[in-house]
């Protein structure tokens, strides 16, 4: 079981979090806060394999509580979890000791992708992040990936020749949805542009 521990401030998105892990039979939530304080003392009594941690906390901050349960609990894997994307906000999780970075403003689903993957040992960095932040290590580490579920669906069907409007009304998103998540899949996967990208999804049509 991958235990869970949430720190977030807005009651809207840890409903949504909850939402989305609710049907998820190998994970479990043990404890929300909403102030770093309040987290430190869940992860001391509950111990949760992943803390998915906002960064602007009260009492005290993402960085921060990243340091002191890395240093508590160093097997603790911390995912940072904002709306800011500024390179020295994700530096520093980092050197706190993050397995991972997601904004908020990102589907949900990568949210559960990205608990699969710092759970196997690797690490999870938001494709709408910068590359020139990390270091060349990092970028590998970045480019290997898994996809989402949404992108694993859009990729099929590429595959198939579909455009990206074609692919919006196929799955009931807007045209600009599906052009953002072409080039997280491009980014993910090291491609360079639409066409190789294509020729990928070709290439693989549904093994992926």
């Amino acid at each position: 079981m991958i235990t869970v521990a949430i720190a977030e401030d807005h009651q809207s998105l840890i409903d949504g979090i909850m939402l989305l892990l609710k049907y998820e039979e190998e994970i479990s939530i043990v404890g929300m806060a909403n102030d770093g304080e309040e987290l430190i003392n869940i992860v001391r009594r509950k111990q949760p394999k992943v803390v998915l941690m906002d960064i602007r906390m009260p009492k005290i901050d993402g960085i921060a509580a990243t340091s002191i349960i890395k240093k508590e609990f160093p097997h603790t894997k911390i995912i940072g979890f904002s709306m800011f994307d500024q390179e020295d906000a994700v530096k520093q999780m980092i050197a706190a000791g993050a397995s991972g970075y997601l904004l908020k403003n990102s589907p949900l689903e990568e949210v559960l992708t990205a608990i699969q993957q710092v759970i196997a040992g690797k690490t999870y960095f938001d494709a709408a992040l910068d590359p020139a932040i990390f270091s060349k290590d990092d970028q590998q580490q970045i480019k290997k990936q898994v996809l989402s579920k949404s992108e694993r669906e859009i990729l099929k069907l590429i595959g198939q020749g579909k455009t990206s409007s074609e692919i919006a009304a196929i799955r009931f998103n807007s045209v600009s949805t599906v052009e953002t998540h072409r080039k997280n899949i491009i980014r993910k996967l090291g491609l360079h542009g639409k066409g190789e990208l294509l020729r990928y999804a070709i290439e693989k049509k549904y093994d992926f």
